[in-house]
């Protein structure tokens, strides 16, 4: 039996136009969705670029145990948000 995520992953990975999918994140997701999900991707980046759990709790409001699940994810170089995050950075360089 698959996962009841499983058809949504592989819908994701079929919008290819940034435009598509964040009309797609409207439907689907809350406001308050979107935004936890904006938060944790941001407190991921934060962790990469070196700043301390706590400091990043202070800037955004947020418990530390939210930020100790994405600094694990972080510590480990094999992690898919850890290569994404390193990707962009990349991407923004260039």
């Amino acid at each position: 039996m698959m996962p009841e995520h499983s058809e949504l992953i592989k819908i994701f990975c079929e919008i290819r136009e940034p435009a598509v999918m964040e009309k797609f994140f409207g439907e689907i997701f809350t406001e308050s969705e979107r935004r936890a999900l904006a938060l944790r991707w941001k407190l991921m980046k934060m962790l990469d670029q070196g700043f301390t759990q706590r400091k990043i709790a202070a800037v955004l409001r947020i418990s530390l145990c939210k930020i100790t699940r994405g600094s694990r994810i972080m510590k480990n170089p094999d992690s898919v948000s850890y290569r994404l995050i390193h990707l962009s950075k990349k991407k923004s360089e260039l």
